[in-house]
């Protein structure tokens, strides 16, 4: 049995995919658990459990990157670049007693990202091709199909974003984080499957390209 289908797992994931999942996710566990928790673990006001969360966020993003670097010997792109976000908008956070930097952190970074995969795309460029580091065998056509895609969904990501940090809670906000982003961009990535399909490789010419 080869090791590709010694790691498939359910769903046709590997337990390296998997992993790289619970890697990305952990982090908005810990945030969501303080912003809900802080005050009856470490006694302080509820109101400062946004603050609490931030410094928790922080602390889980820089594991997960740290383990993601030793355990695959690499960090892909986003999460670095997202993470390197977290560390700043997060430490203005906790020094100006200000939380919203952190709820405009989404915003800034789904921004970057659109405006690098859009303005690649307009160039010609489909630098999905580079960011999934070849993840999937795809014709410059699909990689091109993906960008866009990607690129409109991160303009849709930083909408909805500014849209209920300013019209709801901090525990709303922290919570559509966590079961309302993530469970989105899940059902986007699995929407994606029918252009893996249609635009793989139909020759060696094409493969090999």
């Amino acid at each position: 049995m080869s090791d590709s289908k010694a790691e498939t797992t359910h769903g046709g994931m590997t337990g390296s995919q998997w992993l790289r999942m619970a890697i990305e996710l952990g982090p908005l566990v810990v945030f969501f658990l303080l912003n809900s928790r802080a005050d009856a673990i470490f006694g302080n006001a509820e109101s400062q459990n946004i603050f609490y969360a931030t410094g928790g966020f922080m602390v889980a993003t820089a594991i997960s990157l740290i383990y993601s670097q030793v355990k695959f010997r690499k960090i892909p792109t986003m999460p670095l670049v997202t993470g390197i976000f977290v560390m700043i908008f997060g430490a203005l956070t906790i020094w100006l007693q200000d939380e919203q930097f952190i709820k405009v952190k989404p915003t800034i970074v789904n921004a970057l990202f659109a405006t690098a995969l859009l303005g690649a795309a307009a160039m010609g460029k489909p630098i999905m091709k580079q960011l999934f580091d070849g993840a999937f065998n795809l014709t410059d056509k699909g990689w091109m199909v993906l960008t866009v895609r990607w690129g409109l969904f991160f303009v849709f990501l930083g909408v909805i974003n500014e849209v209920v940090w300013r019209n709801f809670s901090t525990d709303f906000w922290v919570s559509f984080k966590l079961f309302g982003v993530m469970p989105l961009t899940m059902i986007f990535g699995i929407a994606q499957i029918p252009v893996l399909t249609k635009h793989a490789p139909k020759n060696e010419t094409e493969a090999a390209e």
